[in-house]
C-alpha cells in the first residue's frame, strides 16, 4: 500500500480514527504529569519508587481482574495503598530502599498468586505488562484527564516545600518542614502518576517516561521550573512521534517511545560530557598561560 508523504495528510488521516484520537489526547495528558512528577522523582533518586509502583500496581490490577473488575482502579489503588506504606515506613529518603524492597516482593508474590489463580488468558494483564494506548477507550480518556488536573494542581501546591526537601532533606526538616506528610502526599501523587502512565508504556517500560525525559532535562538546564518544562516537552515529543511511527508499522507503540527517549538521552549526554570536558580544557589552559595561576583578561 503507497503511503502519502505530505505531513498534514498524514496527520489527517490519523486523526480521523477515534481509537488514535484518544491515544493522542491521553499522551498529551500523561506527558504532562510525567514531565511534573518525574523531574522530583529524579531530584529526589527515587527512581526506583516509579518502577517499584509499576510492579505494586501490577498486583493490584491483577485482583481486579480476578475479581473481573477493570483492572485501571485495581492499579490505581494497589499503587496508593504501596506508596502509602512505603511512606509510612520509612520518613527519609536515604533510608526508603529497604522498605521499598520490602513492599515490592509482598506485592509480586500476590501479583503472582492472582495471575495463577486467572485461569483465563487475560488481554488485560498483557496490556498492562507492555502498555496498550491504542486501545484506550473515551472513559478512560477521562478519567486521565481529571487525575491529571488533580497531579497538577498537587503538584502546584507541594513544589515549594518539596524542591526544598530535595534539595537539602536535614535543612528542611530542621526549618519544620511536615517531611512526613509531604514524602506521604508526593509517594501517593507519583502512585497515581505511575498508574496511568502505564496506560502508555506499561509495568515494564515504566521508566521511558517517568524517569528518562527528567533526567535527560538536568543535562540541558539546572534551573527546576526550566527543567520541569522540558522534561514535559520531551516527554510530548516522545510518545507523539511513537504514536505517529507506531501507526505505520507492526511493532508496539510503547517501543518506540522508549527508544526515542533513550536516544535523546544518550545525544544530550554526549554534548553535555563534550561541553563540560572543553571548558575544563579551556579553564586549565588559561590557568596555565597566567603566571599567577588567574585567568588572562579579555581584551
Amino acid at each position: 500500500m503507497a503511503i502519502d508523504l505530505n505531513l498534514v495528510t498524514l496527520v489527517q488521516q490519523i486523526w480521523s480514527y477515534e481509537f488514535m484520537q484518544h491515544a493522542i489526547e491521553t499522551s498529551w495528558i500523561i506527558s504532562v504529569i510525567a514531565g511534573v512528577t518525574g523531574y522530583f522523582v529524579v531530584l529526589r533518586r527515587s527512581a526506583f519508587v516509579a518502577h517499584a509502583y509499576s510492579e505494586i500496581g501490577f498486583a493490584g490490577a491483577s485482583g481486579a481482574i480476578l475479581l473481573g473488575l477493570d483492572p485501571l482502579i485495581g492499579l490505581i489503588l494497589g499503587s496508593v495503598m504501596g506508596g502509602i506504606a512505603i511512606a509510612a515506613l520509612g520518613r527519609r529518603i536515604s533510608n526508603r530502599d529497604t522498605q521499598i524492597g520490602i513492599v515490592l516482593a509482598f506485592a509480586l508474590g500476590l501479583g503472582l498468586l492472582f495471575i495463577s489463580l486467572y485461569k483465563a488468558f487475560s488481554t488485560e494483564a498483557i496490556s498492562i505488562l507492555f502498555g496498550e494506548i491504542l486501545g484506550i477507550s473515551w472513559g478512560e480518556v477521562q478519567l486521565t484527564f481529571v487525575a491529571g488536573i488533580g497531579i497538577v494542581v498537587t503538584m502546584g501546591c507541594l513544589y515549594r516545600p518539596l524542591l526544598f526537601a530535595s534539595l537539602d532533606e536535614d535543612v528542611a526538616e530542621a526549618k519544620g518542614v511536615p517531611m512526613l506528610f509531604l514524602g506521604t502526599a508526593f509517594m501517593v501523587v507519583v502512585a497515581v502518576s505511575v498508574s496511568f502512565a502505564i496506560q502508555v508504556t506499561g509495568v515494564l517500560l515504566i521508566f521511558s517516561l517517568m524517569v528518562t525525559p527528567a533526567a535527560t532535562a538536568q543535562y540541558i538546564s539546572m534551573r527546576p521550573s526550566r527543567a520541569i518544562l522540558i522534561s514535559v516537552g520531551i516527554s510530548l515529543l516522545a510518545t507523539q512521534m511513537g504514536l505517529f511511527v507506531g501507526y505505520f508499522t507492526p511493532y508496539p507503540v510503547s517501543f518506540f517511545i522508549t527508544g526515542i527517549v533513550f536516544i535523546l538521552y544518550l545525544a544530550v549526554r554526549l554534548v553535555h560530557s563534550y561541553a563540560h570536558r572543553r571548558f575544563r580544557e579551556t579553564k586549565e589552559s588559561d590557568s596555565q598561560a597566567s603566571p599567577t595561576g588567574t585567568p588572562r583578561a579579555i581584551a
